[in-house]
């Protein structure tokens, strides 16, 4: 609706200002996958406490893809942050990490930055990192205990 308050003087209504914050996509290219069996279960989270499972996190961004040579996960519409991945080389499809004395990885896993392994999954800090406004390329590397 436009008002005309004078004769010279035109009122435009309002534009909404633009709320959406800016966002960019983040690929990670997995590579030593040791076979194309089951799928790649990946979560990139802001979350130290939610990391490396991304469980009960409604904010983090996970994508499952069935595992072949050459997968590049996508993220897209990441919002600027600090973040971590984690992957999971599901190989019997089953939704869960496979464990041998329900301490040892059965199935493969990777973590950005490439993150130790120590007595268990790497913290936030070590797998950590950041995202601006330019798209993000990283690898994550697999690694098999088993």
């Amino acid at each position: 609706m436009i008002l005309a308050l004078s004769s010279s003087t035109v009122v435009l209504p309002a534009l909404p200002a633009k709320s959406a914050v800016p966002t960019t996509s983040v690929r990670i290219a997995v590579s030593n996958l040791r076979n194309d069996h089951g799928m790649v279960q990946a979560c990139l989270t802001t979350r130290p406490d939610h990391f490396p499972d991304c469980r009960d996190d409604p904010a983090s961004h996970r994508l499952s893809m069935q595992a072949h040579d050459g997968l590049v996960l996508r993220f897209d519409r990441v919002e600027p942050g600090t973040y971590a991945v984690a992957l999971l080389h599901d190989e019997n499809s089953n939704g869960r990490a496979d464990r041998v004395l329900s301490m040892i990885p059965r199935e493969g896993f990777g973590f950005s930055r490439d993150a130790p392994v120590r007595m268990g999954p790497p913290g936030f800090d070590e797998a950590a990192f950041d995202v601006g406004a330019a798209p993000v390329h990283k690898t994550i590397r697999m690694r098999y205990l088993l």
